[in-house]
């Protein structure tokens, strides 16, 4: 860890916010950048953490990020046109490059500790989905997509038959992972994507891409 980051964090954590500025003004600029990209990357290729992952892509797309644990994780404050979602669930999936056993974004998605009471909530609420892949916490690209899409909601009904043969939740019981895969929702109809990089930036993360959805992608690169 940068040792200037190291030591605003420790002040952070045993003094005053007044102190902490104190300690960032007697900083040079470039100190100041190199704490802040730091402290940046570490937030966002954090393994046991996703908020800010969630809450760039839920600002990016219009959305008031959720800052609450429960809940979907943006939501709007004006009323929608009809046909529009009030709020929105985003799922993001990042690969750190430096990992030993390299995985690689595939459009993968999952919900934890799902249950059909939770599935028609969805429905009933219809989130826009907003499923977004980053590569050592840069923003590759987002999906979006109405939670009520068919073959989305199909994929998921399928599963939580599987662990509820009976189609009747269990108390104190869950589906812990109700995955979905890139194949679940690219063929929705009214799908939108978003890239955030340039063609040739894409293909210096070609080999982090799974060749399905690096193809899907790359016909959105300019």
């Amino acid at each position: 860890m940068n040792k200037d980051l190291e030591e605003v964090i420790k002040k952070y954590a045993t003094s005053t916010h007044k102190d902490v500025s104190n300690l960032l003004i007697d900083k040079s600029k470039d100190n100041i950048i190199s704490v802040l990209i730091d402290l940046l990357t570490m937030y966002f290729n954090d393994k046991n953490s996703s908020t800010l992952r969630e809450y760039i892509l839920v600002a990016l797309n219009g959305f008031i990020p959720n800052e609450k644990k429960i809940g979907y994780n943006g939501y709007l404050q004006k009323t929608p046109i009809s046909g529009e979602s009030s709020f929105c669930e985003a799922k993001p999936k990042n690969i750190n490059t430096n990992d030993e056993k390299l995985k690689k974004l595939n459009g993968t998605g999952n919900f934890t500790d799902y249950t059909f009471e939770r599935l028609e909530r969805n429905k009933r609420d219809n989130p826009l989905m907003i499923i977004g892949g980053f590569v050592d916490g840069r923003l590759i690209y987002n999906f979006n997509f109405p939670f009520n899409s068919p073959s989305f909601i199909e994929s998921l009904e399928t599963k939580l038959l599987k662990r509820f043969p009976k189609r009747k939740d269990i108390i104190g019981e869950y589906l812990r992972s109700a995955t979905f895969s890139l194949n679940d929702y690219k063929d929705i109809r009214n799908l939108d994507l978003k890239v955030f990089v340039s063609k040739k930036q894409l293909n210096q993360y070609k080999n982090y891409i799974t060749r399905p959805l690096f193809d899907l992608i790359s016909e959105k690169a300019v």
